[in-house]
């Protein structure tokens, strides 16, 4: 039996090492069918089947994510870190074909896939592509990008939400109920 290289593993020989790319989060969302599904408790019934496999044979983080109240429809949610971006992309592919394998309790009527690389965790906070996580999200302006009707936004200090906590906390109680928490 030949020994090996420390750190090494058997399959790694020939293949090239991941580039130093920092944290890769891959995400897809699937919309699902459930024809069957005559009710809420069918209708968990079938995702639980759904989502129990996708955590048996993956290492990935999944759960419902939408259409929670409607009998014959779910939005999923599967979650995949490493990083490489191929491998993330991969393992989020084969789940969505494990799951369109799966039979015809649970249809994939539509899907998406995303894979955002983090360059830096401490440092800048800034994706691949310069942006922050909050600039892609659409949650703040992009450095140097104004957005249109924040001119003259004002958001409150911390001192001031604390004082208005304050006040809240010790204000009356609204009459015929008890006192809030």
């Amino acid at each position: 039996m030949r020994g090996r290289a420390p750190g090494r593993s058997p399959g790694a020989a020939g293949r090239a090492a991941p580039p130093e790319a920092g944290m890769v989060v891959g995400v897809l969302r699937f919309v699902l069918q459930l024809p069957g599904a005559g009710s809420l408790k069918a209708k968990r019934s079938v995702l639980r089947k759904v989502i129990e496999r996708i955590r048996a044979r993956f290492d990935v983080a999944v759960a419902e994510v939408g259409d929670n109240d409607l009998w014959q429809k779910a939005t999923v949610g599967v979650a995949a870190v490493g990083n490489d971006r191929t491998f993330v992309g991969a393992v989020l592919e084969k789940v969505l074909r494990s799951v369109e394998a799966g039979g015809a309790e649970a249809l994939v009527v539509s899907h998406e896939v995303e894979v955002l690389t983090l360059s830096e965790m401490y440092g800048s906070g800034r994706a691949a592509s310069g942006r922050t996580l909050a600039e892609v999200e659409g949650l703040v302006a992009a450095d140097g990008a104004e957005e249109d009707g924040d001119e003259g936004e004002a958001y409150p200090s911390l001192e001031e939400l604390e004082a208005a906590a304050a006040a809240w906390q010790n204000a009356p109680p609204p009459k015929g109920r008890g006192r809030r928490r």
